[in-house]
């Protein structure tokens, strides 16, 4: 699944990253790398941009930037125990 297809309120984790060097770069240079989870905070009406928060950072992205971002989702349980360390 890639970024671009998620919804307002989904949680992901990167799985990989497939965008052109020059983007991909810059997206691992602001910390969005394998085995990050954020969530969406918004998307405009038209798709594009998306902006999605990790690690204390609000970061707003275009939709074709988005799209070589791939994702998993996260469900709920799996949040908890990432945020917890362990299950409850």
């Amino acid at each position: 699944m890639r970024l671009s297809e998620l919804k307002v309120g989904d949680k992901a984790e990167v799985t990989a990253l497939k965008a052109e060097s020059v983007i991909r770069r810059r997206i691992m240079d602001m910390g969005l790398i394998k085995g990050t989870t954020f969530k969406v905070l918004r998307v405009a009406p038209l798709g594009d941009p998306i902006e999605i928060f990790f690690k204390g950072l609000y970061l707003a992205m275009r939709k074709a930037e988005a799209e070589g971002v791939l994702v998993s989702k996260v469900s709920e349980l799996e949040d908890a125990v990432s945020f917890f360390g362990s299950k409850a």
